[in-house]
């Protein structure tokens, strides 16, 4: 499954939409007012389906993930040199990027490849392209890629 992760140009707060192969939306993310960075997201009929809470004033950062009101688990960045590396506790899943932080890759405990994210250069906003191998984890990878833009985002880059 491919996803398209574009960041809408005017907003006050992060504002995302991301689309399917077919180019039709398939989430809606909407940034909300508060300490730290709060997303959620969203179906196309505006049920909300998960919202990712930054923790503040912790040594690294974390992120909450929570899916349908109920918390669901943690993305942290782990310390590390060259490239950042991220943990999905509740999935077991491990993420690298590349140096210059524009492709990443998400593995699953055995090593398996669960998704690839590429950040997409020379637009206006924020894009990525994702590729997930399977559908169902395409919620918990959105989850994964607004954590790491918003960690970025409060870095300045």
């Amino acid at each position: 499954m491919k996803l398209l992760f574009k960041q809408r140009f005017f907003s006050w707060f992060d504002s995302y939409d991301i689309y399917g192969e077919d180019g039709g939306t398939l989430y809606t993310v909407e940034g909300q007012l508060s300490w730290g960075h709060c997303l959620k997201i969203f179906d196309p009929r505006g049920n909300e389906l998960g919202t990712v809470k930054e923790r503040v004033l912790t040594w690294l950062p974390r992120f909450e993930l929570y899916q349908g009101g109920s918390y669901i688990g943690c993305i942290s960045k782990e310390f590390s040199f060259l490239k950042p590396r991220y943990e999905i506790d509740y999935m077991g899943w491990h993420v690298e990027g590349d140096f210059m932080e524009w492709d990443y890759r998400v593995e699953d405990r055995s090593g398996k490849t669960v998704a690839a994210v590429s950040k997409q250069l020379f637009n206006w906003t924020d894009t990525y392209a994702i590729d997930v191998y399977d559908s169902q984890d395409a919620l918990a990878v959105l989850m994964l890629v607004l954590a790491i833009d918003a960690e970025k985002c409060s870095r300045g880059n």
